[in-house]
């Protein structure tokens, strides 16, 4: 089969642990074709001789058992995406414009005949702070605004609170925000508020702080709505908050709790009918705390630390859905 890659520039990758190099690997270890390619390259045009059909600039890649340079390129070549037997979209956050553009012609692309993984409808359906809205019941108390009151208000209500962007990744723009011993707001509320909303112009989310971060956020995968059997806890280092790898967290992979796999029981089958075939859902305690599903990580830690091959169960989900189609 030949797979196009809709990611991040590949020179740009980190070989220790990207899960999507680790999906190329095991492509290229079944004798798939790894091509690349970037969501700006993506275009569709029309004219004189009718609509054209979704196409890129594509790289066909040797995949090296390497650390780097961990490729070499055999050819680039422009390329309609319904001339590939899949493409995985793995285009790391942020969900700005661009990712919603980049969804559209994907979705122009399904129409032409391609098959995309994830799909984008459900891509644009799921942002990934918003989408766990859809289970409060699994969700810690969580206010999404803009309204400068209403978010001072939670904030007194709650003592501690954690704040954060709507569109950010790798705890970028998280605060904690703390209420004294005699109810005094945290001294930071104000500033920090006005930051992440633009004043008022820029809806946020406002979650009840859950000290069980203390033994990690979690990260618990699921593929094709069924969920992988070990999760990796990333736990904050250092007087840290945020447990986010990004943000120095120690990641330790660990089988799956009770709350997590109610968790994933509960919504999987849901996500995979929606065209998700690859989910991140991120678990403090035995509460949700976001739905990931743009390009969700992690397969390599897991594996290295339990030597369940996270990316071998996706590509067996991956040709399973190819078969089916």
């Amino acid at each position: 089969m030949e797979l196009l890659f809709v990611a991040d520039p590949l020179e740009a990758f980190n070989p220790k642990k990207d899960s999507t190099l680790a999906m190329m690997r095991e492509a290229a270890r079944r004798g798939h074709a790894v091509w690349a390619c970037e969501a700006r390259h993506l275009h569709w045009s029309s004219g004189a001789q009718g609509a054209q059909a979704v196409r890129a600039a594509c790289r066909h890649i040797q995949v090296l058992d390497a650390p780097r340079p961990w490729f070499t390129e055999i050819e680039v070549a422009q390329r309609a995406l319904r001339d590939f037997d899949a493409v995985l979209m793995r285009k790391d956050p942020p969900f700005d414009s661009e990712f919603f553009y980049a969804t559209h012609l994907l979705e122009q692309a399904e129409r032409e005949g391609a098959r995309v993984f994830n799909r984008p409808r459900a891509l644009r359906d799921h942002p990934e702070k918003l989408a766990i809205m859809e289970w409060p019941q699994f969700i810690p108390d969580t206010l999404v605004s803009r309204d400068q009151a209403a978010l001072r208000a939670f904030a007194r209500e709650h003592r501690d609170v954690i704040i954060k962007p709507l569109d950010g990744m790798g705890g970028s723009g998280v605060f904690r925000l703390r209420s004294g011993a005699d109810g005094a707001p945290d001294a930071n509320l104000g500033v920090a508020l006005e930051t992440l909303t633009d004043l008022g112009r820029r809806t946020i989310m406002a979650q009840a702080f859950l000290p069980q971060i203390a033994q990690g956020d979690k990260r618990v995968l699921l593929i094709g709505g069924e969920p992988v059997p070990y999760a990796l806890a990333r736990i904050p280092q250092h007087g840290e908050t945020r447990g986010n790898l990004a943000a120095g967290g120690l990641g330790r992979a660990q089988p799956l709790q009770d709350a997590d796999r109610a968790i994933a029981h509960a919504l999987g089958p849901t996500l995979a009918a929606r065209g998700l075939l690859l989910v991140g859902l991120d678990v403090i305690g035995e509460r949700l705390t976001e739905i990931n599903v743009t390009s969700p990580t992690c397969f390599v830690e897991i594996q290295q630390q339990t030597g369940f091959d996270v990316a071998a169960r996706l590509l067996d989900a991956l040709e399973q859905a190819l078969r089916a189609a």
